[in-house]
């Protein structure tokens, strides 16, 4: 997607001017931790003390999310002991946004004083280990959007012009995630089981053939979706810490390939939201 010159030129300006807003209405709060909440998962945004609603149509140079099950707005406030703020809902390259503006709350969110991020999704999961309703923590991910928020000139205000990815999703986290998952009971008085994998990130927004499925796990894909890739490249760009969580909604198996509505991925991430949302409350509470 071309973006023209002066949209480079402003992209510092939109960043400072949305971060400015947000600071007038942060009273007190001081959020070092970000969360960004996938399809069907905004309820923890619901479960935050004191909070603070900033609906992203009041803000400076956002966009407006589209998606059914996007709340559509931020929430600050404090979560397990610590000062948060929360993105009920993304914005997705399938929208028609550019990537620069898909990621440009990751960027606020740096300005604000965030350190850390935890990044989840819904997925589709390509390994037969796999059932819908499991959490997958993100090892490394494989960019297939066909676009890079960093392209374009850099500004070194914001970040380095070549960062690194080599642990993108940062390796002492998933340590700490894979901890706190034991304090994690399910109704049979059982613990939570952590997969891991590489997230493959797609444009969207059809769901992908069993030709590209066999393609996507011949490279080294464990699970499948719209999100995520972008908002991690330029928080790693930003210096910024990164978890990474996929709820796995369904399977994405090319032998084993049933059609798959939007709702049917939102049915089981609303099932699985108690396990997700105790893991991110036991790791804020812990990081």
């Amino acid at each position: 997607m071309t973006v023209q010159a002066n949209e480079y030129a402003s992209y510092g300006k939109q960043i400072e001017e949305a971060a400015d807003y947000i600071k007038s209405k942060l009273g007190t709060y001081k959020p070092t931790i970000g969360l960004v909440l996938g399809s069907g998962l905004g309820d923890l945004g619901d479960q935050i003390e004191n909070a603070v609603f900033i609906p992203y149509e009041e803000i400076p140079n956002f966009p407006k999310s589209t998606v059914e099950g996007h709340a559509g707005r931020f929430v600050i406030g404090n979560l397990e002991g610590k000062d948060v703020i929360i993105m009920q809902g993304r914005f997705h390259y399938y929208e028609g946004y550019s990537m620069r503006k898909v990621v440009l709350p990751v960027y606020v969110m740096g300005k604000l004083g965030v350190h850390s991020v935890i990044m989840t999704n819904a997925a589709g999961g390509m390994k037969k280990t796999f059932k819908p309703g499991d959490l997958m923590l993100i090892t490394d991910h494989i960019n297939l959007t066909g676009d890079n928020p960093l392209i374009g000139p850099n500004d070194p205000s914001l970040g380095v012009r070549f960062p690194d990815m080599t642990h993108a999703y940062d390796p002492e986290y998933r340590e700490l995630a894979k901890k706190v998952s034991k304090q994690i009971k399910g109704e049979d008085g059982s613990t939570l089981t952590l997969q891991e994998g590489v997230y493959c990130g797609i444009s969207g927004p059809s769901y992908n053939s069993p030709a590209e499925l066999n393609m996507l796990v011949t490279i080294g894909g464990h699970a499948i979706g719209m999100s995520t890739v972008g908002e991690v490249i330029a928080a790693r760009h930003a210096g910024l810490r990164v978890l990474g969580i996929s709820c796995i909604t369904d399977l994405a198996i090319a032998d084993e390939l049933e059609p798959l509505t939007h709702e049917q991925v939102m049915r089981v991430a609303n099932n699985t939201k108690p396990k997700f949302i105790g893991l991110v409350r036991a790791f804020v509470r812990e990081v």
